[in-house]
């Protein structure tokens, strides 16, 4: 129990400052939030949620040993979450994008919220899960 609570501590961390990095770079992409400008306190907070849904994701697949075979559901989780999120978002008004955003077509939601939770999530989980992947320089 106490390695899935140290586990779940570093992806906490690393999850919020990766999400730090990825919405203030992200955050060019946006015309405003809740038609007010997008500031560092936003950011942080976006970031916050995000550090803090990655975790919980993350609890399942430590927690359940089947589900460390099929980390790619981690993706597809933070996919589809990033991308509802990203539709209410944009149909109440919340925030919207500008010229900048990479569209997804069909979609019409950006490219790079709808892949952050997913990338990042996955990227944790591996690291976390199989650092001798990401470690090895033996062979």
């Amino acid at each position: 129990m106490f390695k899935i609570i140290k586990q779940l501590f570093l992806i906490f961390i690393l999850a919020l400052i990766l999400n730090l990095i990825w919405e203030h770079w992200h955050s060019q992409f946006y015309q405003h939030y809740q038609g007010g400008e997008i500031s560092n306190f936003i950011l942080g907070r976006a970031a916050l949620f995000d550090a803090s849904f990655i975790t919980l994701v993350s609890l399942s697949f430590l927690v359940f040993q089947r589900l460390q075979k099929r980390l790619w559901l981690a993706f597809v989780i933070g996919v589809v979450f990033a991308l509802a999120l990203e539709l209410f978002a944009l149909q109440t008004g919340r925030w919207s994008y500008n010229s900048l955003m990479p569209i997804i077509p069909l979609l019409k939601v950006g490219l790079t919220p709808t892949l952050q939770l997913g990338l990042i999530n996955y990227l944790l989980l591996k690291l976390t899960l199989f650092p001798n992947l990401l470690f090895n320089f033996k062979n």
